[in-house]
């Protein structure tokens, strides 16, 4: 991977935000993401925000090699700190997980005025950002879903706006799934969730060959709860290998 290609998860990430003119990029390890917009698309320019020493350091020896230091600015900061309010169109957070990504959006808050869209991709954990959009007044507008390496991620689209309605029916199915996910069902979709069911298969056998207990009791109502959802919105699984 490098500035004029990125990963597969990267690319699609990069594709939700391509509109705007500045964005920030948040965690930005190499800054290859703020790089490849920026090289893509003449007038965009961008904050690449890094807390820790190392990839602060190769991000800025990135963008001291591409000669794009008039146009992303590298800053050293700890979440949305790297921004001030009002100073950028598009904000990016990849590679973290969810509940991570969710703190950083709680206590950076006052940073996002002017803020049109949000491109979010969580490693894990995407109900808890789901959740947070929902009760801060960001519509969740699209949703995509890939397999690289092995692995599934997950991102998240999202522009001010009240998504209250989207969520009065189905609303647990919809937080843990993606309601533009659970719509699409594409082949990633479909495997990450066969997946999960049969890790929670595994993990509720072992329950309950356990000594009762009330707080075990509540851990196999839960893993309970959740098999019967995947099973609700991509059936049994008895389809798969």
């Amino acid at each position: 991977m490098n500035e004029h290609k990125l990963s597969d998860r990267l690319t699609a990430v990069a594709s939700y935000i391509d509109h705007v003119t500045t964005v920030a990029d948040i965690g930005s390890d190499h800054a290859y993401l703020p790089s490849y917009l920026c090289l893509n698309h003449p007038s965009m320019r961008a904050i690449a925000g890094e807390v820790s020493d190392g990839p602060l350091q190769a991000a800025k020896t990135q963008v001291e090699e591409l000669e794009l230091g008039n146009r992303i600015d590298v800053r050293k900061g700890s979440g949305l700190a790297v921004i001030a309010p009002g100073e950028v169109e598009g904000i990016t957070i990849a590679g973290m997980g969810g509940a991570l990504i969710t703190s950083i959006l709680e206590d950076g808050k006052s940073k996002l005025k002017g803020v049109s869209r949000l491109v979010l991709q969580p490693n894990n954990a995407a109900r808890a950002i789901r959740m947070w959009l929902l009760e801060n007044n960001w519509s969740l507008i699209k949703e995509d879903i890939l397999i690289e390496n092995e692995k599934f991620y997950e991102i998240l689209v999202a522009e001010p706006g009240h998504d209250s309605e989207r969520y009065d029916q189905e609303r647990e199915k919809k937080l843990l799934f993606g309601p533009h996910l659970m719509q699409k069902s594409n082949e990633a979709f479909l495997e990450k969730w066969h997946g999960e069911m049969q890790n929670w298969q595994r993990v509720l056998s072992a329950l309950k060959q356990g000594k009762e207990q009330e707080s075990m009791e509540r851990r196999k109502q839960q893993i309970e709860k959740k098999i019967q959802l995947v099973q609700e919105v991509i059936g049994d699984g008895n389809n798969w290998n």
